[in-house]
């Protein structure tokens, strides 16, 4: 039986992976949390809260569901305290990317990530059809990189973060450097940005007098048509009309800087990561 400490498990991520965990077998848990109200959520769902000290030496696997911008100070404390061998999980490439594990040869650092379940599924259960997030039901992909330890590691680390994050559709490895450019820079720069922004449109056309209820019908169906159409669910022969074309190539010189993909780049990258892990204002 693996001793898993989870750092952080009444927080929003601790409290989704403790509760997968706490149900199977083969893994001891040890639930860590920073103060007497958090321990008292963990309390609530029948978990006993264990010291920092306890569960960094009795761990064999110590998984950081904390906050990026909290990531150095707690593996700062953490890391010297386990035992050579000790497989450390972080959940988002931030602070991994930024430095903020410390140096130590003898542990292994593992990150993943989980991808949430596709809005184009096979969910016939009606409410894996409703979860969003992942890990109640709905199957979803995940990312997963091997910072540094044997080989060996990937897939202990795999394996637990299939448990914490199941039922996968499919697992990916990938490098740290690589998530980083999915999340933040894909996903939230990118992604959540631009449906950010439809958000703002449908508000607009609602402010200037179009029904709620019928923008609303229209963007989301329109959204699901067009997903699909780009990337490729409909065959590679079904493609916007010349009217959608042009429409796109226009708006585009109104929406966008005609140099938005800097955003990938690794300089801005970096920084958007810094403001993240608080390391920049």
């Amino acid at each position: 039986m693996a001793t898993i400490a989870i750092f952080g498990a009444a927080g929003k991520m601790g409290t989704r992976i403790s509760s997968k965990l706490k149900e199977l077998k083969q893994y001891k848990l040890l639930c860590v949390e920073a103060d007497k109200t958090m321990e008292a959520k963990l309390a609530e769902r029948g978990l006993t809260a264990a010291s920092s000290e306890q569960a960094a030496k009795e761990a064999d696997v110590v998984i950081l569901a904390v906050p990026d911008k909290f990531i150095g100070a707690v593996a700062g404390k953490i890391v010297p305290m386990v035992r050579a061998g000790t497989l450390i999980i972080g959940l988002d490439p931030a602070a991994p990317h930024n430095g903020k594990l410390p140096p130590r040869k003898d542990v292994s650092y593992f990150v993943v990530h989980p991808a949430h379940p596709p809005i184009f599924n096979d969910e016939t259960d009606p409410e894996a059809r409703k979860d969003y997030f992942g890990a109640k039901g709905a199957r979803q992909a995940i990312v997963c990189a091997l910072m540094q330890g044997p080989e060996s590691d990937y897939a202990r680390g795999e394996a637990i973060a299939t448990a914490m994050f199941g039922p996968i559709l499919r697992s990916h490895r990938v490098t740290v450097a690589q998530m980083a450019m999915l999340e933040p820079a894909l996903a939230e720069t990118v992604a959540a940005t631009c449906l950010s922004i439809i958000r703002e449109g449908l508000d607009e056309i609602v402010r200037r007098g179009v029904p709620a209820p019928a923008a609303r019908d229209f963007i989301l169906g329109h959204m699901n048509v067009e997903t699909a159409i780009l990337f490729g669910f409909l065959g590679k022969d079904v493609k916007f009309s010349d009217g959608c074309l042009r429409a796109i190539e226009e708006a585009k010189k109104d929406i966008f800087q005609s140099d938005w993909k800097k955003v990938f780049d690794n300089a801005n990258l970096m920084t958007s990561i810094k403001k993240i892990c608080g390391d920049i204002p």
